[in-house]
Formats: C-alpha cells, sequence, structure tokens
C-alpha cells in the first residue's frame, strides 16, 4: 500500500473508531464545569442574563457553570477566543446583535465570522434600551433636543454598543443635534459615565440604568421601541417623542452560542433548558425586575433570526447615513 493511501486509510479508521466515544461524551455531557464567556463587564444586561440562566442550569446539571467576563472590541475579543475553542459543550458564548450582526456591517477587518464560527443554541432576550440623562439635565427629548441644537458640538453622549450608539447617532441626526461621541465598554461604565457628569445622555439597557432611575438620580426621556416598561409605564417611544419613524425599534438583544460543530445532542439540552427555566413565572418576573424581557427560541428559529436581523440592520446602516468608526 503506498504511503498516502494508508495514511488516508490510518485516518478514516482513527475516525470512525473515536466516533463512538465523541457520540458517549455528548450523551454524557455535561460531567464537568462549564464556562459561558460574556463579552461585556459584570453587571450589565448579558451578564445579568446569563449569570441568572446559569444558576439555575447549573442546579438542574449539577455542574458549575462558571461565567467569565471578557469586554473588549466590540465584543470580538471575546467571540474570537470561543471560535477556537473545542466544540465540546464546555464553552459557550453569550452574544448580542453587535457580536452576530452589527460587527459584520461596520468592521473592515473581523477576527471571526459569526455564522461559519459559531452554532445558534437560543436566543435569551429582547430588550428595550432607555435615553437617559441624569435628574440635573432636561426634563423632556423636547428639551435635550433644543439644548443640543442652540449648544452645537458642546454636548456628549455615551454608548456601550454598537447598536446603541446607532440609536443615538440616528437620535441625533434625525433631530438636528451635533454631538461628541463618547464610547464605553458595556452598560457599567456608561452609566457611571452619567452618573459622573462625564457625558449629557445615554443610550443604555435597562438593566443598569433603571435602579438609577428608581432612585431619583437618573431620568429616562424615551425607550428604543414600543416594547412594555413596567417600571415606567407612561414613557413613550423615541420615535413618538422626537417625531420621527426612522427611530421606531432600534433595540438590542442577547443570545447564547457554542462553537461551530458542537454536538446537536448538546446544543438541543441547552436550548430545551434554557425554555424550562423561562417556563417558570417566578424566573421571568425576576429577570423583568432587572429590566430584561426574557425571549427564548430554538436553535433554528435563532438563526433565521440572525439572518432576518442582518437584513434589517444594512438597512438601517445605509439608510441612516451614520458613519460608524
Amino acid at each position: 500500500m503506498r504511503p498516502l493511501a494508508a495514511l488516508s486509510t490510518a485516518l478514516l479508521a482513527a475516525g470512525l473508531s473515536t466516533a463512538p466515544a465523541r457520540a458517549q461524551d455528548a450523551a454524557a455531557w455535561p460531567n464537568q464545569a462549564i464556562r459561558m464567556i460574556v463579552p461585556f463587564p459584570a453587571g450589565g444586561p448579558a451578564d445579568i442574563v446569563a449569570r441568572v440562566v446559569s444558576e439555575r442550569m447549573a442546579q438542574t446539571w449539577g455542574q458549575a457553570i462558571v461565567i467569565e467576563n471578557k469586554p473588549g472590541a466590540n465584543t470580538a475579543i471575546a467571540a474570537a477566543q470561543v471560535a477556537k475553542a473545542p466544540a465540546n459543550g464546555y464553552t459557550l458564548l453569550v452574544v448580542m446583535d453587535v457580536t452576530m450582526v452589527l460587527n459584520p456591517l461596520t468592521s473592515k477587518t473581523m477576527s471571526y465570522d459569526p455564522i461559519r464560527d459559531f452554532d445558534p443554541i437560543s436566543l435569551l432576550s429582547k430588550n428595550t434600551s432607555l435615553l437617559t440623562v441624569h435628574v440635573d439635565g432636561p426634563k423632556t427629548l423636547a428639551e435635550l433636543v433644543a439644548l443640543g441644537r442652540a449648544n452645537p458640538g458642546k454636548l456628549n453622549f455615551g454608548a456601550g454598543i454598537i447598536t446603541t450608539r446607532l440609536a443615538a447617532e440616528l437620535f441625533n441626526k434625525e433631530t438636528g443635534i451635533v454631538a461628541q461621541f463618547v464610547p464605553f465598554q458595556g452598560s457599567p461604565p456608561t452609566v457611571q459615565a452619567l452618573m459622573s457628569k462625564s457625558v449629557d445622555y445615554i443610550v443604555d439597557g435597562q438593566a443598569a440604568s433603571l435602579p438609577l432611575i428608581q432612585a431619583g438620580m437618573f431620568r429616562a426621556l424615551a425607550k428604543t421601541n414600543e416594547g412594555p416598561v413596567p417600571a415606567l409605564p407612561e414613557l413613550r417611544s423615541l420615535a413618538v417623542e422626537a417625531g420621527s419613524p426612522a427611530l421606531n425599534d432600534v433595540s438590542t438583544w442577547i443570545g447564547v452560542v457554542a462553537p461551530a460543530g458542537t454536538p446537536r445532542v448538546i446544543i438541543d439540552k441547552v436550548s430545551g433548558e434554557i425554555a424550562r427555566v423561562y417556563a417558570d413565572p417566578a424566573m421571568m418576573e425576576r429577570l423583568q425586575k432587572a429590566g430584561i424581557n426574557a425571549v427564548a427560541s430554538t436553535p433554528e428559529d435563532m438563526a433565521r433570526f440572525i439572518k432576518s436581523e442582518g437584513v434589517r440592520w444594512g438597512k438601517v446602516v445605509r439608510d441612516s447615513g451614520v458613519e460608524l468608526n
């Protein structure tokens, strides 16, 4: 037998001999601790929903789920790391719209491929963000617009991800405000900047902002879509407050994925457990109080959702004329 043919035969035999072992490993999963990588600092919506859901899953499976916060580069640092992780179910990645949709639309160089490198598992939430000011700032959105128009280039605004920055940039464009953007890595530093008055307004998720709004330190001027905000039932959307349909439904979502090639039995086990966690009314209420609108999905539904979001956001980015660099 020729050397190349012998090598091919050996590799094929090795693959066939290890296939049953891989199937057994997948069926026995999990039999060790699981790492769940969150590409944001602790305390933001992605971190909160990951910790709440993983706590319940760890109880069910009898294995620890370790949350690792790895912020940076609009989630790309964490995504690139998980893309190279073994596809054995022991490393999962919490993703957002920025990870799976907006980075490919706005970045010239990508360290990962959101479609090729990951297998979708489930959505975790679809969230309504808030445009918020310090309590000492404008009392209404109209006041903020008037202030911005009267002081071109003098106001600062903050956001922690591309999606919320895009919402703020669109708001500025539609209302004629010229303001300076201050970037942050996730919700906690964004909120801290508003607290210290380093920025004049922010667009951010409810999880970090809502407690400070309820404490009387911040004031929400509008929400980014028509989704309910139970703690602020009278709050209207940006589109309504600013009188601009272009500002309708600029919202964020969170999900969980695994490295591509992860056995389907593991994907289904995680997806099914998330659905069971969300079937508990007490768990849903807990997340809602944290400003998180919990939503689960099948892997197929998440894949279709990501595709549709790519189409929707592609149009928004093109039509807005906003340059994200």
